[in-house]
C-alpha cells in the first residue's frame, strides 16, 4: 500500500477557471487515491499564512494572488506549483494556459466573421502578469495582420457602487469612439460582461456593431449576459490534472519543475455575442451562414451554391476575399471545430463523433482531423479531453 501524501489545495472557487482546475485535481485524486487533501478555497491573508505555518504536509497546489501568500507558500519549503500561470510572485516557472494560443484563437474567431477592426479590454496594467500578457499578445497578433488594436486598460480596481459606475462610464465613452463594426476581446468573462453592459447603455447593437468575446468560458457569466457571451475555453480541467500529476512526481523526486508549462485552449464556445458575419457581399454572407448552420449535416458545395446566385468559381473567389477560405474549406473547418469540442466535452466513441460531424466513414474523419489538427482524434482527446476516452 502506497503512503498517503498530504496536499494543500489553495484554489478559489468563485470563477470557472478555478473550478475547472479543481475538477482536474479531483480527477487525479479519484484515479490514484493516494492523496489526503486540505482544501482552502480563498486567499485569506494572515489567517492563511498562520495556517500554513502550522500545517504539516507534502506538497501544495496554489493560485497565488499576493506577495504575502507567495512568501507563506515558499516558506513551507515544500514542493509546490503556482497555478496562476505567471513567473511572479513565487519566482517559479509558469504553469497554466497558453495565452498566445488563446489570443490567436480569439483573433481567428473574430476575423472569420468578417471583422477588420479589433479591440482589447483588460485589467489595470501590472494587476496580473497574465492579463498583461494577453493584452500584449492579442495586440501583437492584430498588428501583425495589418490592423490596429485599440486597447482599454481599466485605470484601477473599482470599489463600491459609485466607483463601478464611474468605471462603466469610462468604458462606455471608450467604446463609443471605436470604429464600427469591431471585434472586442475581453481579458476574461467578467470584463466581457461589462463590455456588453456598456453597449446596452449606449444602445450599440451586439454583435452587429460590436462583437464581444470573453476568456474562461464561465457558463454562469456567459449565460447571464445579454446577449449570451461567446468565450474561449482554456481547458483549465486539463491544467489542474497535469499539475496534480507533476506535483505527485515532484514529491516522489521523480520530476522537477524547471521550465514553464502552458497548455492550449479547447476552442471558442460561440454564443450570440459573436454571431455576426460582417460583409457587404450578401451572397457570401448567406453562404457562410448556411455552412455554419448545416456543415455537420453532410452538406456539399452544391447545397451551398443553391442558396446563392453565383457560380462556383465566383463564390469561391468572393468567399476567400471575405473569410479567407472557399466554401468547401469552411465546411471542413466547422466540422473539425465541432469534432474538437465533442472530443473534449464528451466520451462519445470516435465513430459517433465522426457521424455527428458529418463524416460518413471513421477512417476518412481520422485522416481529415489529423491533416488539419496535426494529431489523431484519439490522441487529441487523451491530451485535452475531460474524459479518458475509454469508450473508443
Amino acid at each position: 500500500m502506497k503512503p498517503t501524501k498530504h496536499i494543500a489545495v489553495l484554489i478559489e472557487t468563485s470563477r470557472a477557471y478555478g473550478r475547472g482546475l479543481l475538477r482536474g485535481v479531483s480527477r487525479f485524486h479519484r484515479e490514484h487515491r493516494t492523496w489526503s487533501i486540505s482544501f482552502k478555497p480563498e486567499d485569506r491573508g494572515t489567517r492563511l499564512q498562520r495556517w500554513l505555518k502550522t500545517w504539516r504536509g507534502d506538497g501544495i497546489l496554489a493560485r497565488v494572488g499576493t506577495p504575502a501568500m507567495a512568501a507563506a507558500v515558499a516558506a513551507t519549503g515544500l514542493p509546490y506549483i503556482d497555478l496562476r500561470g505567471g513567473s511572479r510572485p513565487l519566482g517559479v516557472p509558469g504553469f497554466g494556459c497558453d495565452n498566445d494560443s488563446i489570443c490567436r484563437l480569439a483573433f481567428d474567431h473574430l476575423s472569420e466573421r468578417g471583422l477588420r477592426h479589433f479591440a482589447f479590454v483588460g485589467e489595470p496594467v501590472g494587476f496580473h502578469i497574465y492579463d498583461d500578457h494577453r493584452s500584449d499578445s492579442f495586440a501583437g497578433i492584430v498588428e501583425k495582420s495589418g490592423a490596429v488594436c485599440h486597447v482599454f486598460h481599466h485605470p484601477g480596481r473599482a470599489r463600491g457602487a459609485s466607483a463601478w459606475q464611474r468605471e462603466q462610464r469610462q468604458l462606455a465613452a471608450w467604446i463609443a469612439q471605436l470604429p464600427k463594426p469591431i471585434g472586442v476581446l475581453a481579458v476574461h468573462d467578467d470584463r466581457g460582461l461589462q463590455v456588453l453592459e456598456a453597449c446596452r447603455a449606449l444602445d450599440i447593437a451586439v454583435p452587429d456593431e460590436v462583437a464581444v468575446l470573453g476568456i474562461d468560458n464561465d457558463e454562469f457569466l456567459c449565460n447571464l449576459a445579454i446577449p449570451f457571451l461567446s468565450s474561449v475555453d482554456p481547458n483549465s480541467e486539463r491544467i489542474g490534472y497535469e499539475a496534480a500529476i507533476l506535483l505527485d512526481r515532484m514529491i516522489d523526486r521523480r520530476a522537477q519543475f524547471t521550465r514553464p508549462r502552458y497548455f492550449p485552449p479547447v476552442g471558442v464556445i460561440a454564443r450570440q455575442s459573436t454571431d455576426v458575419l460582417t460583409a457587404h457581399d450578401r451572397n457570401v454572407t448567406t453562404a457562410i451562414r448556411f455552412i455554419r448552420q448545416f456543415a455537420c449535416q453532410r452538406i456539399t458545395v452544391k447545397d451551398v451554391e443553391r442558396q446563392v446566385a453565383l457560380s462556383r468559381s465566383l463564390l469561391n473567389r468572393r468567399s476567400k476575399q471575405v473569410v479567407g477560405r472557399t466554401p468547401k474549406a469552411e465546411i471542413v473547418r466547422v466540422q473539425i471545430e465541432t469534432a474538437r469540442q465533442l472530443l473534449v466535452d464528451t466520451d462519445l466513441p470516435i465513430a459517433e463523433v465522426a457521424a455527428l460531424t458529418g463524416f460518413s466513414e471513421s477512417k476518412y474523419f481520422i485522416a481529415v482531423f489529423d491533416r488539419h489538427v496535426g494529431t489523431t482524434p484519439r490522441s487529441f482527446r487523451v491530451k485535452n479531453g475531460r474524459f479518458n476516452g475509454l469508450s473508443d
